[in-house]
Order: C-alpha cells, then structure tokens, then sequence
C-alpha cells in the first residue's frame, strides 16, 4: 500500500507518515526505485498500535522506546491499551455527568471529574515496567546516547539568536502560516541552522516542523513565545517546504 493509500486508511498525514519514518518509528517495509514508501500489512498493524499509543497521550519518545524494547508484546500491549482506554472511557463518562448536572443545578461545583491522577499512575505504571525491561540492553544505551547528542543540538537551536527567532514566530503567530512575513520568518529560521550547526536541508526541516508539535518538551519551550507558536511555526514550515 502506497503512502498517500495509508493516509487516507488511518487518517494520518504524509507528511507525518515521513516524520515518522525519519525518526525511526515506522519505516515501510519497502521503498521503490522510484523512492515509493510502500506499506505491508505488518507496518499497518504497527501504525495502529502507535495511534492507540497517541490516543492515550503517550510521547513519540515513549512510544519508540517501548515498540523498539526487546521485550515488548502485541498481545501484551493490547490488553494494557484496553485497560488504559477503560479508564479514559470512565473519566469522560464522570465528566459528561458531571457537566449534565451543572447544566441542570447553576451552582452545582463538583472537580472530581477533572482528577487524572488514577489514569496517569496506570499510564506510568505501564511505561515504567516497559523502560525497566530494556533500559539494561545495548539497544537501549545506544538510543539513549543518539538521542542526548541530538536533543543537545535542538535545544541549543532553541538558544541565542535562535530564540529571538522564536520570539518573532511567536508575536506573528496570528498571520496566515503561508503569508510572505511567515516565509521569510522560516527561511530566517532554515538559514540560522544551516550556518551554526548543520545543513538545513527543506526535507530535515520539514521534520523539525513536525518534532515541534509531537514533543511535548519542544512545543512547551517555544509556546513560551505564545500559546499557538509550535503549532504556528510547525504550519508555516510545512507551507515553505512544499511550496514550488
């Protein structure tokens, strides 16, 4: 199955599809001459279990850590999502009732629907017993080392001139993401790292783009700019990547 087929399917963008595969995540098991991505159905299955990993609000990097563990288990995982999204399903029924009473009673107050506190002990529980079956491995110290050198880049792009870039994404956050001031703010962007750290090429940048708005670390550091910034830097760069 074609990439844009696979879109289509799961509802997730091409463009996040390549993210995606760029970070290791889900590479397709095939990839054309012609440079197709091509999907099995295996990398489909993969794909799902990623989705249910996102519907329950795990981070990308966990979700590659615990898919990439060696003792990680399909079934095993199902079943953990199962009693992940039971408790979801109960915590939204609480507050769906709890809404209905406070349309009913003005000044009915009740905050125990807003408790998380049950649902992210499970959560952590589950992401905990994974890390500490394979962060013993030479697989999980050899991510960990690719990972810190990397993340040591980012952040310092966040840093400096970098942030004063940010600080402007961030007080035109409002404009269209393909306006003329919002190009020129990414190519400012594009060329800042190509000069202080390594070549910015349009298809690494358009994975930045997407790393800012699927890591939550990245996404609470720029939105200090302004609440919308990533999201807004993130459109703007995807406009400019794949303008012709």
């Amino acid at each position: 199955m074609k990439i844009n087929e696979v879109a289509k399917l799961s509802g997730v963008t091409v463009r996040t599809l390549h993210y995606y595969d760029q970070i290791g995540l889900l590479h397709p098991s095939e990839t054309t001459d012609a440079g197709y991505r091509i999907y099995n159905a295996k990398d489909l299955e993969t794909l799902q279990q990623i989705l249910f990993f996102k519907e329950l609000d795990f981070p990308l990097s966990d979700i590659k850590e615990i898919m990439s563990s060696e003792g990680y288990d399909r079934h095993d995982t199902l079943i953990k999502h199962m009693e992940l999204l039971v408790q979801k399903k109960k915590r939204l029924d609480t507050l769906i009732a709890t809404l209905e009473a406070a349309i009913q009673q003005e000044h009915h107050v009740d905050f125990h629907a807003f408790d998380m506190s049950e649902f992210n002990e499970l959560k952590e529980k589950y992401a905990t017993e994974v890390k500490e079956r394979w962060n013993e491995t030479d697989a999980y110290k050899e991510s960990e080392q690719k990972t810190a050198g990397y993340d040591d880049v980012q952040w310092n792009i966040l840093k400096g001139e970098g942030a004063e870039i940010l600080k402007l994404f961030g007080q035109n956050r409002h404009l269209r993401p393909d306006s003329s001031e919002a190009k020129k703010l990414v190519k400012r962007w594009q060329t800042y790292i190509t000069l202080n750290f390594y070549n910015c090429t349009k298809e690494i940048l358009s994975c930045l783009g997407l790393m800012y708005i699927n890591d939550e670390r990245f996404t609470k550091n720029i939105d200090q700019n302004g609440k919308g910034t990533a999201q807004f830097m993130s459109k703007a760069i995807d406009y400019y990547c794949n303008d012709k």
